[in-house]
């Protein structure tokens, strides 16, 4: 599993929209959304931004993008 596919699969879990993701992350929608989607590589800086308007840690992702594609 990729990290976006992490991401997207938490936001689903926690029922949170993508639109308010975004807009905390100070990333526009249509960016975040592509990133989500596999159409825009998710940078660090990025990846750094959604993980702190989340408050979850890097860590998280990282772990369970790992642990799905075991």
């Amino acid at each position: 599993m990729k990290i976006s596919e992490a991401v997207k699969e938490y936001l689903d879990e926690q029922g949170l929209k993508q639109a308010a993701v975004a807009r905390r992350a100070g990333i526009h929608y249509s960016t975040f959304n592509a990133m989500l989607n596999g159409r825009r590589t998710m940078y660090a800086d990025d990846f750094a931004k959604i993980c702190i308007a989340l408050g979850v840690t890097a860590e998280s992702f990282v772990r369970r993008a790992y642990e799905q594609s075991e």
